[in-house]
């Protein structure tokens, strides 16, 4: 089957590698993956063909989109990026449409899937099911009612299925979205997408970061590094505080997007026992190898804490609802235990350290379905290629 996944990321790296997790699952298709955003170091598999739009992406306080490249006019890029993907759809003529968040978000790409949806629909050539692939919580809007009509019309409308990435005793649709029961078209828990760590990778980690038996490793992390800085600061500040702090070794990774002032100040407050790193190319590894993870609580995060069963501290980005209302519920399902503003006072958080990493792992009875990306292969091709109603 050939497959064409549509993911453009914006401010952070998570809807980006969370798609990435499920094309991977798709290794028995010929999977074209088209990307819009700024460069991201991750590699592909080889069953797997990139499509790199004009790079768009979001500023940090939401209020507009601008071009990757400054030499190119925001309305030019959005003009040769509209054509490119109308070309592909008639080049490459798929079977399946995968969308990632679209129609529940990425509103102002309206202008480039809006006319291949159409296409698809109007052209009785192109048999080609299109899918939404949604995350667990969704932000709130300003204007919820307008907002909701016209995801539900656009879906029904447009759509085949909606395949939503959650374990539905943990979140429901429904918690953030209230007109579930006028979507007509097919809607399917996945389960979550996380990679799972692999015990050797893990294994191997602690001996080649030279981690001693009687230390404790500390991996921090901001995603994509553009919203992270006060985080990974006033841990940096902390670790001055720790008590036996030459027992702690931090791995702190700023996120590609990360300022490069903000960058710099962390390497001028980085102690002995301190390691920065812009990108991990095997997170799940690394911080399942860890004693502590430190970070934000974006949904790829979180998952990677749940399924690689450590300790964390998450600090909630609070510009919108969806990462605190996950945090809050994961405390019944992993070890996470979530820092508050005042929190940051480096002292405080120096005492949260250490006393987390003195208590170590806590058990965790309850667990949660962490096989999105097979579940969403099995259903593309159980369900997923069957002809389209036309």
């Amino acid at each position: 089957m050939k497959i064409i996944v549509y993911c453009q990321h914006v401010l952070g790296v998570g809807h980006f590698f969370r798609t990435l997790e499920i094309v991977k699952a798709l290794d028995a298709h010929d999977v074209v993956l088209v990307t819009g955003g700024d460069f991201l170091p991750a590699s592909l598999p080889s069953h797997v063909r990139q499509v790199a739009l004009p790079g768009l992406m979001m500023d940090e306080q939401f209020s507009g989109l601008y071009s990757v490249d400054p030499g190119q006019r925001f309305e030019d890029v959005k003009h040769a990026r509209q054509q490119i993907l109308e070309q592909l759809f008639l080049q490459e003529r798929p079977d399946l449409f995968l969308v990632e968040l679209y129609p529940f978000g990425r509103k102002a790409f309206r202008f480039e899937l809006d006319p291949v949806l159409a296409l698809i629909a109007g052209d009785a050539t192109l048999d080609c099911r299109v899918v939404c692939s949604l995350r667990d919580i969704l932000v709130e809007k300003k204007d919820g009612g307008a907002y909701e009509t016209r995801v539900v019309d656009t879906l029904n409308q447009w759509f085949d299925a909606l395949l939503i990435h959650s374990d539905p005793q943990l979140i429901r649709l429904e918690t953030t979205f209230s007109r579930i029961n006028a979507i007509r078209i097919p809607m399917v828990y996945t389960g979550f997408v996380t990679p799972l760590p692999d015990p050797a990778a893990v294994e191997n980690v602690r001996s080649a970061l030279g981690i001693g038996p009687d230390q404790f490793l500390v991996v921090v992390s901001a995603g994509g590094g553009n919203v992270g800085a006060p985080l990974l600061e006033a841990v940096l500040l902390a670790h001055g505080l720790l008590q036996d702090r030459d027992k702690v070794r931090m791995m702190v990774l700023t996120g590609p997007y990360m300022e490069k002032e903000a960058v710099d100040r962390l390497f001028s407050l980085a102690g002995e026992g301190v390691r920065i790193e812009s990108f991990w190319t095997d997170f799940i590894s690394l911080v399942a190898a860890a004693d502590l993870s430190i970070s934000m609580a974006g949904y790829n995060t979180c998952m990677n804490l749940v399924a690689a069963g450590v300790p964390a501290l998450v600090w909630p980005f609070d510009q919108n609802r969806e990462q605190r209302m996950r945090a809050k519920t994961l405390v019944d399902f992993a070890d996470i235990t979530l820092l508050e503003g005042e929190d940051l006072v480096p002292k405080r958080l120096a005492g949260i350290i250490q006393e987390r990493l003195v208590a170590g792992k806590t058990p965790i009875s309850q667990g949660l379905d962490l096989g999105g990306a097979r579940a969403v292969s099995h259903w593309i091709e159980t369900e997923g290629n069957h002809e389209r109603d036309l």
